[in-house]
């Protein structure tokens, strides 16, 4: 969980903008840049940005402090995860609201002044989101989500969300069908572009770290239901989110996604619901690699997508053991 801030009662700041990076030098001077427009553009509002370098092997850390002298940087000497590292930033922060930014995110100019404005005009909203797309202008719809449910997981094992996709039926958690154009209250905000309120942050601890890299965010969200927080999309906040940069290993990446859903499975739902999501897990593995592999016969270009499924398969051990932390 996150520490205390050292300047709790600190003046004078808005929004406190937090990135953490790595390995993602050229991105991150990107998001920098976009950050810097988007501040430029919003004279009313104070921010601060923070950018922790969880030890990055392509000398981001010098890079940041070269370019952009006016951030605070906190180059760590070991990777952290997406976790600690906000919770660090977050400690250090002494706006009113956190914003939560990916590296591979590039802001639009006026989309830092209207979240702020945003949550400023719902008192209720403890958690904002924006509107995400690709590099093309295309609507990059995972900037929130619905929360997962026995159903929804047995749609993803089944193979039943891929057949029908932006079904409300079986792909419910997407919610394909709505271009998040317009301002609704939503389960989950995703941790690309989170403004929280300073308060809400604190009362939840911030991130629990048990959550290394996916599905913190989605347990934030969560957690701030239970408080009564409501978490809103924004629709005129809008940003590129170009989406794994750190990240390029797709087996490594399932295994860690699975991981994920599977704490979010025992952390939130209860003991037998819990155990048929892991089960639901193992079958959405087994029944994709079984698939490539019949695919592969007739087209052998599959013969890869096979490959990294059965690794996945075979590392379902990864899933199936608790967290550190969890209980």
């Amino acid at each position: 969980m996150a520490e205390p801030p050292e300047n709790p009662d600190a003046a004078g700041v808005d929004v406190s903008v937090l990135i953490v990076s790595y390995n993602t030098r050229e991105l991150t001077l990107a998001a920098l840049e976009a950050v810097e427009a988007a501040i430029e553009a919003a004279p009313g509002t104070s921010f601060e940005v923070l950018v922790v370098d969880n030890s990055s092997e392509d000398d981001s850390a010098a890079a940041i402090a070269e370019r952009f002298p006016g951030v605070r940087l906190l180059a760590l000497d070991q990777n952290t995860g997406f976790a600690r590292g906000n919770n660090l930033a977050a400690a250090k922060a002494r706006g009113r609201y956190l914003l939560l930014l990916n590296p591979d995110t590039v802001v639009a100019p006026d989309a830092l002044g209207a979240i702020h404005a945003f949550a400023e005009a719902r008192p209720e909203a403890g958690i904002v989101g924006g509107r995400t797309t690709f590099a093309d202008g295309s609507l990059n719809p995972t900037s929130c989500w619905a929360r997962p449910t026995p159903w929804s997981t047995f749609c993803l094992g089944t193979g039943l969300t891929s057949l029908f996709r932006r079904s409300p039926l079986f792909d419910s958690e997407s919610m394909g069908r709505w271009g998040r154009d317009d301002a609704r209250q939503v389960d989950i905000v995703t941790g690309c572009f989170l403004l929280i309120r300073r308060e809400l942050w604190d009362r939840l601890g911030g991130f629990d770290e048990d959550f290394t890299m996916y599905g913190e965010d989605f347990d934030l969200s969560l957690r701030a239901a239970e408080l009564g927080a409501e978490r809103w999309i924004c629709p005129d906040a809008e940003l590129v989110h170009l989406g794994g940069a750190s990240e390029r290993v797709r087996a490594d990446k399932m295994v860690r996604l699975f991981r994920a859903r599977a704490q979010l499975y025992r952390k939130h739902w209860g003991r037998f619901a819990a155990w048929f999501g892991v089960a639901m897990l193992d079958l959405w593995a087994f029944s994709r690699a079984m698939a490539l592999r019949l695919l592969s016969i007739v087209q052998p270009k599959r013969r890869e997508g096979f490959e990294t499924w059965r690794e996945i398969l075979r590392r379902r051990r990864e899933w199936h053991e608790p967290a550190g932390g969890e209980r």
